[in-house]
């Protein structure tokens, strides 16, 4: 294959060759695009952020780095998924309102379309604030809300890109939607 094999681009990455990016990303264009278009499918119909316009800021983001530290395929597609989150609330909080939403019922984090609707995005914003707190108490929890909630994974490819059980990956979802809900509860409480 032209260019090297996954792998091998990977290990160019992790030794800081920036132009492993530009050759890796077509072998795995098709895989960005379908974790972005899963997430797409969730946003508003009106929403301007397409599924290549998405794989295509995530890309922006990946290459800015000096190095990326990708072990494995597994590991490249779940710092992915974490840029594809960043491309995502930047693009909440640009679209934000000032209206902060207080009083609105309480949500479950498997309404993904309603968390991500345009008249919802400062829940999302509100949800990458609480998903920081949880890094710290839980990483690997954390871990698992990005790529369910944010890649739009099933639990068993969470469990595969996090290489662990699927029911850890279960234990860790439950755990995060729980703690995550408490915290969006608490905050939307404190507001006026």
């Amino acid at each position: 294959m032209e260019g090297g094999s996954v792998t091998q681009l990977l290990v160019r990455l992790r030794a800081g060759e920036t132009d492993a990016l530009e050759r890796l990303v077509p072998l795995v264009y098709e895989e960005l695009r379908s974790l972005a278009r899963a997430q797409v499918r969730r946003e508003d119909v009106g929403h301007t952020l397409g599924s290549t316009a998405l794989v295509h800021e995530a890309y922006i983001r990946l290459a800015k780095r000096e190095i990326l530290m990708a072990a494995d395929r597994r590991h490249f597609f779940a710092i992915a998924a974490q840029a594809m989150r960043r491309v995502l609330i930047d693009h909440a909080r640009g679209r934000k309102s000032v209206k902060r939403g207080a009083g609105q019922a309480s949500r479950s984090l498997d309404d993904v379309a309603g968390f991500l609707a345009a008249d919802a995005t400062h829940e999302l914003t509100a949800i990458d604030e609480a998903l920081e707190r949880l890094a710290v108490a839980s990483p690997r929890a954390a871990r698992v809300v990005e790529c369910r909630f944010f890649a739009g994974l099933t639990l068993e490819e969470t469990a595969d890109i996090l290489d662990v059980s699927g029911k850890t990956v279960q234990r860790d979802w439950t755990l995060a939607q729980a703690w995550l809900r408490k915290e969006l509860d608490a905050g939307g409480s404190d507001e006026a």
